[in-house]
């Protein structure tokens, strides 16, 4: 099974990336997943179910251990064939 997932983390900071977007970042490049993609306002990465949901268990553990106060994340099944 191929999951996708979307997050975000809380607080935004406009003028300078805060401690937990950075940690996030860092969470999900150095997972094993496909398609990550890191922007300013929504993040997604996709992969193996198990390699996201390991995934998911690190980004939630290390960004609310690096300040972030908020951390809204969907997950989503992928149709075998369909991106």
């Amino acid at each position: 099974m191929r999951l996708r997932v979307e997050f975000t983390t809380e607080p935004f900071d406009l003028d300078e990336a805060p401690a937990h977007a950075l940690v996030a970042r860092e969470v999900v490049e150095a997972a094993q997943l496909d398609a990550v993609d890191v922007g300013p306002f929504g993040n997604t990465a996709e992969g193996g179910a198990d390699a996201v949901l390991t995934a998911v268990d690190a980004l939630l553990r290390r960004t609310l251990e690096a300040g972030a106060t908020r951390v809204s994340l969907q997950v989503n099944v992928i149709e075998e064939g369909r991106q």
